[in-house]
């Protein structure tokens, strides 16, 4: 006799679908036994990184975990995610190491200097066992302009101790950064209330 198949559109048929799923899925998730440190790239012309990176961060204080932030452009005005983030100090260093934007700047010597300084504090932080993610918010646009040195961050990277986690953001990548990462995540712009003559809110940008 021919099995009765559930009808698509019907709860039976859904429940048999889900069954499925959820089979494939507790198959796939018993091979993946892995827990270690992570770099994680948020690139890309789209709203978001900084944003994404802290909500991470978040994560990492709801688990008792130790954090550092070092911004390397912002850090010209006051943000709420920095107030919030104060309210943790015995979890999260939060350092605006920036001066604001490079054509705010219009001094390059400047701003690799200010760069210099943000990498350096941020390498300390990644390279100490005690901390357990380390937000270099920004230090793609430093990469960009030659404001930080590529090579040391990779060389950092990689012998960053196995538990730590590193959050990098900012348009452009590097390809090599790109590469060493084990996340990548590119924002795509589609629509920006910028362009329509919005300027940045509190609580939206900032």
């Amino acid at each position: 006799m021919n099995e009765i198949r559930p009808q698509p559109g019907t709860d039976a048929y859904h429940n048999e679908k889900m069954r499925k799923v959820q089979a494939a899925r507790e198959k796939m998730m018993a091979g993946k036994v892995i827990e270690r440190g992570l770099v994680i790239v948020h690139t890309g012309a789209g709203k978001g990184k900084t944003t994404a990176a802290f909500g991470m961060v978040c994560r990492m204080i709801g688990h008792g975990k130790r954090v550092a932030i070092i911004q390397f452009i912002k850090g010209a005005m006051q943000t709420g995610e920095k107030t919030v983030f104060d309210a943790f100090p015995d979890q999260v260093e939060f350092r605006p190491m920036g001066e604001g934007f490079t054509w705010d700047t219009q001094d390059r010597a400047r701003d690799i200097a200010t760069a210099t300084q943000a990498w350096s504090v941020a390498k300390a932080r990644i390279l100490d066992p005690d901390i357990d993610m380390v937000v270099c918010d920004e230090l793609n646009v430093a990469l960009r302009y030659d404001y930080a040195p590529l090579d040391d961050v990779l060389a950092t990277l990689r012998a960053k101790p196995d538990a730590t986690h590193v959050v990098i953001t900012g348009r452009n990548a590097p390809d090599a950064l790109i590469d060493c990462a084990d996340l990548v995540t590119e924002m795509t712009l589609v629509k920006h209330p910028f362009r329509s003559g919005v300027k940045a809110q509190e609580g939206i940008e900032f």
